[in-house]
């Protein structure tokens, strides 16, 4: 009956013998690779995640002061025109209605507050006066979205809002050549049939001016052309990223765009020119002007890649006319994630190697006793049965090698065992050999006068006389037999004592 023992293969494949401590280093090392690589990939992904991340959120904050700095402006421009509505003297004129001095309260403030345009109009919006272009008086601005709501609301109110070419070129002739802008082809922008850009953008607040009854009286509008203004931009530019270059460039960039023109902006050509005119891709004015939302992302603007963030500006009726844009060379930022990824990929390398190392070293902590288990196996094959090894570890080594130990121990007490039982088998035998031969010596000194007796009794029973008694011939007959037996006896064991080969006779077994 055949029994089926487990088989345990300390080889590897096809029979090829593989050291336990290579084996051990490759598996280790196979692990390790694997982690490292996973750890590695990983670790790209969230620093790259990590610093767009950190990218958007940095743009996004500038976005935040950047529109922030834009309604200050407004709100400025708002203070100017209310406070300039509330002078006692203003009114005084107004109520007198003292021409001159109107133009001289408007003049003087529209120098001190670098105001494009500052007109006082009647209840009805007929134009009292405007101090970049006083002929203008009795033209009708009622139309005027700020100064239909303040003549409703009786309250200031500031809005940015797009002024025509016509309205532009009546208020002054500066004012329609400062909006002019020719439109420079630009990729990715949308397909625009148009090549100049006439209409302008304007920064406008409008007040109510109040007589000492708090009668309306009429209503006071100011404003500030956007457009080849670069007053804003600059403004952004300085107070968020503070001139700071990278490589040579300017690290952040402002814009305002209307429609989907640069008109004011610090973004350069490579002329060293500003960009105003160049325009923004079809994406982003997809998703600012037409769907009113933000937007942050990587945008290619003019000549660089930059991460940008745009928000709609609207005017008073809430509806999208513009885009406020800030910007960061994105440069900067594919520097640092490199930067990054390899100071990670060495840190990553460095820990792989000293993990290659402790693995080594682990490994032969291991692989130490295995093979001295091995070579105590060995001398135990080949018949040294004092061969032992030292248990210091505390785990299954050790306990393997105190069984080992133990294992030795037994055999060689069996060894001990089985050389005492031969030794005795031996004497015994050594002493079986003396008594044969002793035997046999004493047979063959007994045979010769064994000899002589079973002749000589032989002889006497051939010359009894015939008339001898029945009693004489019988004793001498016993005495041929014993003879004959123990002649017989001394053959066996002498036969015994030389080990001849057995004498073999047909027998009669029932006999």
């Amino acid at each position: 009956m055949s029994k089926n023992f487990p088989k345990f293969s300390l080889f590897g494949p096809k029979g090829m013998r593989v050291p336990i401590l290579t084996n051990l280093i490759l598996n280790y090392m196979l692990i390790i690779v694997l982690i490292s690589t996973v750890f590695i990939v990983v670790g790209i992904w969230l620093i790259g995640d990590r610093i767009v991340a950190e990218e958007h959120d940095n743009v996004h904050h500038d976005l935040n002061i950047a529109r922030e700095i834009y309604s200050g402006e407004l709100r400025h421009i708002n203070d100017v025109v209310h406070l300039t509505a509330d002078r006692l003297s203003f009114v005084d004129a107004l109520v007198s209605d003292d021409i001159d001095q109107i133009a001289a309260e408007l003049e003087q403030v529209t120098k001190d507050e670098g105001l494009d345009i500052l007109v006082i109009t009647d209840i009805a919006g007929k134009i009292l006066f405007c101090c970049v272009k006083p002929d203008l008086r009795g033209d009708d601005l009622s139309n005027d979205s700020l100064i239909e709501v303040v003549s409703i609301r009786k309250e200031p109110y500031a809005a940015t809002s797009i002024m025509s070419a016509e309205i532009l070129r009546r208020r002054a002739d500066v004012l329609a050549d400062q909006a002019f802008l020719t439109l420079i082809d630009t990729p990715l922008a949308r397909e625009r049939t148009e090549t100049e850009l006439i209409d302008g953008m304007m920064l406008k607040a409008a007040a109510p001016v109040f007589d000492y009854e708090d009668e309306l009286i009429g209503v006071l509008l100011g404003g500030v052309l956007l457009t080849k203004n670069y007053e804003i931009v600059d403004t952004i530019k300085e107070t968020v990223y503070e001139g700071l270059t990278y490589e040579g460039k300017d690290i952040g960039t402002a814009a305002i765009i209307q429609d989907d023109v640069r008109i004011s902006t610090n973004i350069l050509n490579e002329d060293g020119s500003r960009a105003i005119g160049t325009r923004v891709s079809e994406e982003v004015y997809t998703r600012v002007v037409i769907n009113g939302e933000s937007w942050i992302g990587r945008d290619y603007i003019v000549n660089d890649w930059y991460i940008a963030a745009y928000e709609p500006i609207r005017d008073i009726y809430n509806n999208v006319i513009g885009i406020l844009f800030v910007g960061v060379l994105e440069q900067k930022y594919v520097d640092i994630q490199r930067q990054a990824i390899l100071a990670f990929l060495t840190i990553s390398l460095l820990g792989t190697c000293a993990a290659i190392m402790l693995s080594y070293l682990l490994s032969k902590r291991i692989s130490l006793p295995i093979k001295k288990l091995a070579e105590a196996s060995q001398e135990i094959a080949g018949g040294n049965l004092m061969a032992r090894v030292e248990a210091k570890s505390n785990n299954e080594l050790g306990d393997l090698a105190k069984t080992f130990n133990a294992m030795a121990s037994s055999l060689q007490q069996r060894d001990q065992q089985l050389k005492e039982f031969t030794q005795n088998k031996i004497m015994e035998s050594e002493r079986l050999a003396l008594i044969g031969q002793l035997a046999a010596n004493v047979a063959h000194e007994l045979n010769n006068p064994l000899q002589g007796i079973v002749t000589y009794s032989h002889l006497l029973l051939e010359k009894m006389p015939n008339g001898s008694s029945e009693k004489d011939s019988s004793s001498i007959q016993r005495i041929v037999t014993q003879a004959n037996r123990c002649r017989d006896i001394i053959r066996g064991l002498l036969d015994f004592s030389r080990q001849r080969k057995p004498d073999t006779t047909v027998c009669n077994i029932n006999a």
